[in-house]
């Protein structure tokens, strides 16, 4: 990496998903906009080709007059290829196919147990976590070994494992997860000052919050725009919308499993009295499965829903074929900003800014009363080489109670999948929110769902 005046160039990205049809384009149209950024970006994916379908997408953006910045993009053939050399690694995969997705979200259905994602918490989401963790040892190792002073920047699911295990094999690592789920709230904190105030010309930045709680299970305890605390306001906000919930665009959140109302988020507010700062159709995979996911015509009165994988494949196959045009072409890339925060990141760790923002890193004090290591989500502080979390202070005892179950489930989690422990995999089944199944049919659930993802299981007596 070198700087010429106020920017920096040659900056070397290695980014493992390469072949990605979602994170890795948006990185591209983000890079893309900013003119104070270039350099190289090498591209990683079990699917070589759609890494340099990726490269040759990204390297025909270097020649339109609407690109700000020229970003070489290069497929790797190797995880030591990609990382040789890089000051930052991006990693973005999908653990797994649509295949075991299809397992982890709907056969629970069969025994009454309701998932709207299936990636973080849940029996979906352990599944898909004993999968990935021995995929994140093999990437630290290799970080370890090829890009040990990298910043590692994490965007999969499930954040809080992966980013955890990247630590424990890793301990030394530079590493960070970023989850947008704190934007949405932020989002719905400016649509509350336009609809209770009126007040116009307001942008997520502008509202200031204290983050505290782990992945997809944050809490905001304090939060401000320009001298005003919003707590109050959004306790009239909620008792607005707490019925009916509340959407920009009324009514999207029935065409779209991907959309909800905020109704749990309300729900939530008035039991605790303290902002729930991710997405309802995360929320409610963290609370006890009878509250909001007992069925599906209680999940429709929340006023969100199931996705299907169906219609993540269906998605998939689309975005193959755009790809194939975009390769060819036949298609133009349309530039346009995704509101991530990466490429702010990425400023502010090689000195170019400075910024705050939410960011998922293990527990040195910045939240207290959860267990040292424990990987939490809390706004950080980012400066040249440096991240540092902001003290967040404590949850409250009710709150606090809800989200330690999940942080101990998780490392129980982590454990089971190191040590390729069953007995330990099925405590930790047994122990989430959501089965709330006899014991019985909890393990026939759990062994069926572990011999549909036993591909990924290596050295597992399954």
């Amino acid at each position: 990496m070198r700087f010429e005046g106020e920017k920096a160039t040659d900056i070397r990205i290695a980014y493992i998903g390469g072949g990605s049809k979602g994170w890795a384009w948006g990185l591209m149209s983000d890079l893309a906009a900013e003119p104070k950024l270039s350099g190289t970006v090498k591209l990683y994916d079990i699917d070589y080709q759609a890494a340099a379908n990726n490269a040759a997408i990204g390297n025909r953006l270097n020649g339109r007059e609407d690109v700000s910045a020229r970003w070489t993009y290069e497929a790797a053939g190797s995880l030591q290829a990609a990382l040789t050399g890089a000051d930052f690694v991006i990693i973005s995969i999908l653990p797994g196919t649509f295949a075991e997705m299809e397992s982890d979200v709907h056969l629970p259905e069969e025994y009454g147990i309701y998932q709207t994602v299936g990636d973080t918490v849940g029996p979906g989401g352990l599944m898909r976590a004993l999968r990935t963790i021995p995929m994140y040892v093999e990437i630290a190792e290799g970080i370890e070994r090829f890009a040990p002073d990298a910043w590692v920047i994490n965007f999969t699911n499930p954040m809080t494992l992966c980013v955890r295990t990247l630590y424990e094999v890793f301990p030394k690592i530079k590493a960070i997860g970023c989850c947008h789920e704190v934007f949405g709230t932020q989002n719905l904190l400016v649509d509350m000052l336009k609809d209770l105030k009126g007040l116009e010309g307001i942008a997520r930045r502008d509202i200031q919050v204290n983050v505290l709680g782990i992945n997809h299970f944050t809490w905001i305890d304090q939060a401000s725009c320009r001298g005003m605390d919003l707590i109050p306001l959004y306790r009239e906000f909620a008792e607005k919308y707490g019925e009916i919930g509340f959407e920009r665009e009324p009514g999207r959140w029935a065409e779209s499993p991907f959309r909800s109302a905020n109704r749990i988020h309300f729900d939530l507010f008035k039991r605790y009295h303290v902002i729930a700062a991710a997405g309802d159709r995360h929320l409610a995979e963290f609370m006890p499965g009878t509250w909001y996911l007992k069925d599906p015509e209680t999940i429709r009165s929340w006023k969100i829903g199931i996705t299907p994988v169906s219609l993540r494949v269906q998605k998939g196959e689309n975005l193959l074929r755009r790809s194939e045009r975009l390769t060819n072409g036949e298609e133009e890339f349309p530039l346009k900003k995704t509101g991530e925060d990466t490429v702010s990141i990425l400023k502010a760790l090689v000195g170019l800014e400075s910024l705050v923002t939410n960011v998922n890193m293990p527990n040195a004090g910045q939240i207290g009363g959860i267990p040292a290591g424990a990987v939490v989500e809390t706004n950080a502080s980012f400066r040249a080489d440096s991240v540092r979390p902001v003290q967040a202070g404590e949850l409250s005892p009710d709150i606090h109670a809800l989200v330690l179950r999940h942080v101990m489930n998780q490392e129980t989690v982590l454990r089971a999948a190191l040590t390729r422990d069953k007995r330990l995999a099925l405590a930790a089944f047994l122990n989430d929110p959501l089965v709330t199944i006899a014991p019985g049919e909890a393990e026939a659930l759990f062994h069926r769902m572990l011999n549909h993802t036993r591909a990924y299981l290596p050295g597992w007596e399954l």
